[in-house]
């Protein structure tokens, strides 16, 4: 006798997968709205639409409004993929990492940060979040003197070349190959990665 299809081992295992694909649908519209508006004037109507689910979908995976805020105000998951690299393949590692997320995914593991003067105070947690997930993991990685000040000029950095493919979207950045941009840029970011000498 055989099992029936509805019972079959991992026959749950697509509508798992399905609520997997929405929720990152949604975070990710929500990210969208993060970098271009206020907090407050982000509504859940919105990010449904973008995120293609509705308004109740979003209560139901995450909560609140403020709930799903607080997951895209944290780095965590992010920064464990920026940071997924030996040290002396580091620089190239985020360098490329940072070009991919925003050319493949449309999102930047770390450009959200720049807009922490439109969330009031949640401007403060989205502070607090990037140092302790990214600023300081990262020196917590690097050996030598004055790491915490070489990891923060590191996504310093990084930010500028995120700012100005992802905002400022400058056509002959856009318009070169990444592995001609992960060659250039990837030394001044391991530059700052490296102790000095002496």
């Amino acid at each position: 006798m055989s099992t029936p299809p509805d019972t079959a081992p991992g026959a749950a295992l697509p509508a798992r997968r399905d609520a997997e694909a929405t929720k990152a649908a949604i975070l990710r519209a929500a990210r969208y709205f993060l970098a271009r508006q206020g907090h407050a004037g982000i509504t859940l109507k919105a990010v449904a639409e973008r995120a293609g689910v509705s308004p109740p979908l979003i209560l139901k995976y995450f909560g609140s409004k403020d709930a799903l805020f607080a997951r895209v105000m944290s780095f965590e998951g992010d920064a464990a993929g920026l940071l997924d690299a030996p040290l002396p393949e580091l620089g190239r590692h985020m360098v490329r990492h940072v070009l991919l997320s925003q050319r493949d995914r449309g999102a930047d593991p770390v450009l959200r940060i720049v807009f922490a003067p439109l969330h009031g105070e949640r401007g403060d947690l989205l502070r607090a979040n990037f140092r302790t997930q990214v600023t300081e993991r990262l020196a917590e990685r690097l050996t030598g003197p004055d790491a915490p000040l070489r990891a923060e000029l590191a996504v310093g950095v990084l930010l500028g070349l995120s700012a100005m493919y992802g905002i400022a979207r400058g056509p002959a950045l856009r318009a070169s190959a990444i592995d001609d941009l992960v060659e250039r840029y990837a030394p001044a970011v391991q530059g700052q990665l490296t102790p000095l000498p002496g």
